[in-house]
């Protein structure tokens, strides 16, 4: 019989504990259980391991603070030239427009799509939402991805924000759900007590570590531990991740 945790799980089209390889929802969609917790939506780059800390996707420096073209206000698609870095189409689709240098500086625009990126070939972004402020020569752009697009086992040195925790296994290039807030069976490393908050470990790929001081100014804390940890188990954490 198919779980239910996800509450009001037809909203969604995709249930919890399921990996899909059609995408029923869109990226990072919120959902909760009768108790709380809290789940996002994502596509895996690779098969999940259940209780591992997973993270977005790297930015791509090569498409970040490009040089606009001009575009007018209420534009819902511009062409962009990339560095000297290709990618998938849509790699940026459900994804987000920033706007970095003035005019326009600060505005974020959500992506609809795109064709196939070649290495500095000139392609045409498709926004979701029209242009606020004209774009000229000066402004400049960049392309980031959707927190759920592409997520991978966080790896010891962080590329991109923690995105969540596999509570199942979602398969290679499926959808599924991460969870973000409240108890959570997560890998352990190190022996941290109960209550005591832990970071992204810098030694255990996937896992969490005691949060020193210096840890909690510099990583964001994932949670705090609910019993004693043990080290290479997974134990009971309060997610603290994405409310």
């Amino acid at each position: 019989m198919p779980s239910t945790f996800i509450e009001d799980a037809s909203a969604y089209g995709q249930d919890g504990f399921t990996s899909s390889a059609t995408q029923l929802a869109p990226l990072w969609s919120r959902a909760t259980t009768k108790d709380g917790r809290v789940f996002r939506y994502v596509q895996a780059v690779a098969d999940t391991v259940a209780g591992s800390v997973y993270q977005s996707t790297a930015p791509i420096a090569l498409h970040l603070a490009r040089t606009a073209p001009i575009v007018a206000v209420g534009a819902t698609s511009f062409v962009f030239t990339p560095g000297a870095a290709g990618g998938a189409a849509n790699l940026y689709g459900e994804g987000y427009c920033q706007v970095d240098t003035t005019p326009g500086n600060g505005y974020t625009y959500g992506v609809a799509g795109h064709a196939a990126i070649t290495s500095s070939v000139a392609f045409t972004v498709y926004l979701q939402d029209p242009i606020q402020v004209a774009l000229t020569a000066s402004s400049t752009v960049g392309l980031v991805h959707n927190p759920g697009k592409n997520v991978i086992v966080m790896p010891t040195t962080a590329t991109a924000a923690v995105a969540g925790v596999a509570p199942y296994i979602i398969s290679t290039a499926q959808y599924g759900w991460l969870q973000t807030w409240g108890p959570c069976s997560v890998l352990i490393n190190g022996t941290p007590g109960v209550g005591i908050g832990v970071v992204i470990s810098a030694t255990t790929a996937g896992a969490v570590d005691v949060a020193a001081v210096a840890a909690e100014i510099n990583t964001r804390q994932v949670g705090h531990m609910m019993q004693v940890g043990v080290s290479t188990k997974n134990n009971m954490v309060f997610l603290r991740i994405h409310p």
